[in-house]
């Protein structure tokens, strides 16, 4: 069976041949310019055979059928007959061709082959996660089940020992505390295996308390999800995990300057990042079983939210950080593979209150968007620039990016598209363009936004002086488009140059 897309895997193989045969023609001229027109032919017949015995050896089989131990032995293969050939017959031929030169060529050829090769088998396996998408079961609204009772002083002292199993006795009296595991209606959950919450009855249990830190869970939001199905209405779940900060610290200060932020930095790369991306997420949790990740405050957060919890209160101690939340709403649409890339798309309402996806680099933790509301009223709400007061949401590198307009650069394929123009108020996200007067959202949304904002012009600091600032540009706007947005486009460059404007 061969695989699909053959035919252009044969165009990637001719291309090969002409780099191999430059490669090697030019070391040919070096060493002696006699017959060189002549491996022209040479070579091209080399290319041709090499196809017709790929079929042979069976090298254009699809990925689906052969491994790939079996797709580098058919390029040996087809490489090993093609040298015996060319070692027996170019002797013979009347042309002086050195034999040597058409064996480099065939091994050149061989050797980006197996590099292609292998790239398409680690591709395939890369991008074929097994992981099944977690149905959301809808569900009416449930009471807790089982009876508020005391326990006995056996059962106390045995949900000691299995908390202590885990943690320390400080946090044991802090979650017998606040989370009443003095009582009938709370399970202690200590095991990473999601068997252990599967096996729990729906609704009898108003608290679980979860003792297996989050950084070790391979299947983080299923848990969750898992659990909210479990639990009452405001049922409550607390969790733990070891912050990214934590982490941080220690290892800086456990190793000599300079060394320290060298292992910080690959420690990170291995632990946060390769995780999040596609080419390297399924490597890692098939080695490491998702063991040890680094998660930050933010992520966290995000993903009770994702997973339709309320965070109430957030208490360290030491090392580990407890979450205390309440169960609030059903799970958003869990998606099969949530990989969080450089670069994200972000819904913002445009003309004719069309929402489209715009283009930025990401400049916050995994999970941030889901946790807007949250920190907006931690913070005492928004400022004028659709941010929150010191947002902890946003990564250290994002806070330089963000600095210098360099998050928003991707927003250009969005002005290639024609979703904005180059001068124009800014588009908005829901949460901010709700908070508008209904006539000013009307009037935004009879022009398109744009990459360029008033906003760098006349630099408002209240909501009210932004209002005014963007209704003084609509309404010139409207009336003479093309002149209103050159003008406020050379008042922006003015302004940008002797202001010293940057992005918030």
């Amino acid at each position: 069976m061969l695989r699909e897309g053959w035919h252009r895997r044969i165009l990637i193989d001719l291309l090969m041949w002409v780099i191999a045969a430059l490669l090697c023609m030019l070391w040919r001229w070096v060493t002696d310019k006699s017959e060189i027109t002549v491996y022209w032919s040479l070579f091209g017949l080399l290319a041709v055979m090499w196809v017709i015995i790929g079929f042979a050896v069976q090298l254009y089989r699809s990925y689906r059928i052969v491994r790939l131990w079996q797709s580098v032995l058919s390029v040996i293969a087809d490489a090993a007959i093609l040298i015996a050939l060319c070692w027996w017959w170019l002797p013979q031929m009347p042309y002086n061709l050195s034999p040597k030169v058409a064996m480099w060529t065939i091994l050149i050829v061989g050797a980006l082959e197996t590099i292609v090769v292998v790239a398409e088998h680690y591709w395939k396996y890369a991008t074929n996660m097994t992981v099944p998408v977690m149905n959301i079961e809808q569900r009416k609204h449930a009471q807790v089940t089982r009876e508020d009772k005391k326990r006995s002083k056996a059962s106390v002292e045995s949900i000691h020992q299995s908390v202590l199993s885990v943690t320390t006795e400080a946090d044991y009296y802090l979650l017998r505390k606040k989370a009443r595991l003095d009582s009938m209606q709370t399970r202690v959950v200590c095991d990473r295996d999601m068997f252990s919450m599967l096996q729990i009855p729906d609704y009898q249990y108003a608290t679980i308390v979860d003792m297996t830190l989050l950084n070790d869970m391979r299947g983080i939001n299923k848990r969750l999800c898992v659990v909210n199905q479990k639990l009452p209405d405001e049922g409550r779940y607390v969790c733990c995990y070891r912050p990214q900060e934590y982490i941080k610290q220690k290892m800086l200060a456990r190793y000599p300057k300079g060394l320290n932020w060298l292992i910080y930095t690959l420690y990170f790369w291995t632990k946060r990042v390769w995780p999040r991306l596609l080419l390297t997420s399924r490597l890692y949790y098939d080695v490491n079983k998702g063991r040890k990740r680094m998660l930050s405050k933010t992520e966290v957060i995000g993903r009770l939210y994702y997973c339709g919890f309320e965070v109430d209160e957030i208490v360290p101690m030491g090392h580990i950080e407890y979450v205390f939340a309440h169960r609030h709403s059903q799970p958003y649409p869990q998606q099969q593979i949530k990989v969080y890339g450089p670069l994200i798309k972000l819904p913002r309402v445009c003309k004719n209150k069309q929402i489209k996806y715009f283009y930025k680099f990401r400049t916050m933790h995994p999970y941030a968007e889901y946790i807007q509301k949250y920190v907006f009223d931690a913070r005492g709400g928004m400022d004028i620039s659709d941010k929150s007061h010191d947002d902890w949401r946003i990564t250290t590198w994002g806070k330089f990016m963000r600095k210098y307009w360099l998050d928003e650069l991707p927003m250009l394929i969005n002005w290639l598209k024609r979703d904005v123009k180059l001068v124009g108020v800014r588009p908005l996200s829901k949460t901010m363009f709700d908070t508008y007067p209904k006539w000013l959202q009307d009037k935004r949304t009879l022009a398109k936004p744009g990459l360029i904002p008033p906003f760098y012009i006349d630099h408002p600091d209240t909501f009210e002086e932004l209002f005014a600032s963007e209704d003084k540009y609509l309404t010139e706007y409207l009336a003479h488009p093309v002149r209103t947005d050159i003008k406020y486009f050379f008042l922006t460059m003015r302004s940008i140059l002797t202001r010293k404007t940057h992005s918030a």
